[in-house]
């Protein structure tokens, strides 16, 4: 790691892409490398101008703002290799992005892993002003995932996501039978981290208020297909609940059976089986109705194939 110092006075003009943030948030972002406590020292002593003006930790910019940043010392780091990515897009605008995210790829960098989608993305589209990730998947689940090309539409939609307005319905192979009478789950969730730094979760109460809505679309003789409904999108949520109700997906090396995972990957299946196939929400800035589908994977197809056939064996 070196340290750069920034000897000159710099300018920079807000856009439409920058409005709306606190201009502590901001700085944080500009001046990466910058430990937060100087960042509020510059802040509190008037170094930091907007329009020529004095302003605190909460003013907001606006588009057309122009900031005055004073010389700083920034500590910079190697850059990483991020490689660009390419993902298959479900639907694209101005204000939105959707894709449908392979398993086994993180969202992002961190916790061991160098990078995730929206670094690969950014890499790939050096054009783009503004991509920031709406909401997560885990790393082993592929489908449906939302990137904000606008901050309007962040905070928009996470707002929305708040409110639980977002309907998010996922397909899950269950490792037995799912009970017939179980359609709504509500079991409180508890999130801790590990001595390593993993999160797990479980069900506890006191726990978070958690609601899954089940509905089962095909049963085989050793497992069960559903379709999962989140009305709250705690973490792990629909793995937990599945574990709970004696039906755990099946590749999940987390909260599965693990002597039938080692079986399964034998039998083709080589990662867990959970893929986030619907999604219908109104547009961020339009309020049109999106409904966003992305099928099945093809080695998640191959297997449901698979015991289709056993089936009708």
């Amino acid at each position: 790691m070196t340290d750069i110092r920034k000897d000159s006075v710099s300018f920079h003009m807000i856009g439409e892409a920058e409005a709306g943030q606190r201009i502590d948030n901001y700085l944080t972002r500009q001046l990466k490398g910058v430990p937060k406590s100087h960042v509020y020292r510059i802040l509190r002593s008037g170094e930091v101008r907007v329009n020529k003006g004095r302003i605190d930790a909460s003013y907001r910019l606006a588009d057309g703002d122009e900031v005055r940043l004073p010389p700083v010392r920034i500590a910079v780091r190697e850059e990483k290799f991020v490689p660009a990515g390419h993902f298959p897009v479900i639907y694209e605008d101005d204000a939105l992005l959707v894709i449908d995210k392979p398993s086994g790829v993180a969202v992002h960098g961190g916790s061991g892993v160098s990078f995730g989608v929206i670094e690969q993305l950014r890499k790939a589209r050096p054009e783009a002003r503004y991509l920031e990730l709406v909401h997560r998947l885990d790393r082993d689940t592929s489908g449906l995932l939302m990137i904000a090309k606008k901050r309007s539409a962040l905070v928009k939609l996470h707002e929305m996501i708040r409110t639980d307005v977002p309907q998010k319905r996922y397909f899950a192979l269950g490792l037995g039978q799912w009970p017939q009478a179980e359609r709504h789950v509500k079991l409180p969730l508890h999130k801790w981290d590990t001595p390593n730094g993993e999160k797990r979760v479980r069900v506890q109460e006191g726990g978070q208020y958690a609601h899954t809505i089940f509905s089962i679309e095909e049963c085989f003789a050793d497992f069960t297909l559903v379709e999962a409904w989140i009305k709250t999108g705690r973490t792990h949520q629909i793995r937990v609940h599945m574990q709970a109700m004696n039906c755990p997906i099946a590749g999940d090396e987390r909260y599965g059976d693990f002597t039938a995972n080692r079986d399964l990957m034998r039998h083709g299946l080589k990662r867990m089986f959970l893929h986030a196939h619907n999604l219908k929400l109104p547009h961020p800035l339009t309020g049109e109705p999106l409904d966003l589908e992305a099928p099945l994977p093809p080695e998640l197809m191959a297997f449901v194939e698979l015991l289709r056939k056993e089936n009708a064996i």
